[in-house]
């Protein structure tokens, strides 16, 4: 089996590529629309922050794009992130319960 050695993409990615850039909308201009720091808006866009329930509903305002459709892009992104991490030792640490209970339960 060939792994994904690809880096998943980031919500700020998609937030950039398919909604500042083909908008012609800066970080600067979204950051005063939505009424946060430029800061918030830069890390997001460059991958160094989450999306947060407070900026996805204001994305939501904003764009007219359901909050939740902003959290569950960051949510897919960090379990991809955390299942590259630790998912190996999840697999020899935890005996899922249907194999336990075959193995213990008799």
């Amino acid at each position: 089996m060939i792994k994904n050695i690809l880096d998943p993409i980031t919500p700020g990615e998609i937030l950039r590529e398919d909604f500042l850039g083909p908008l012609g909308i800066s970080i600067n201009k979204l950051s005063r629309d939505l009424s946060v720091p430029p800061n918030r808006i830069s890390e997001i866009v460059n991958g160094k922050r989450a999306i947060t329930a407070d900026t996805a509903l204001r994305l939501q305002r904003y764009f007219g794009i359901e909050a939740q459709f902003w959290l569950n892009l960051q949510t897919e992104y960090d379990l991809r992130m955390m299942k590259r991490k630790i998912w190996a030792d999840v697999e020899k640490q935890i005996i899922p319960v249907k194999e336990s209970c075959i193995q213990n339960c008799a």
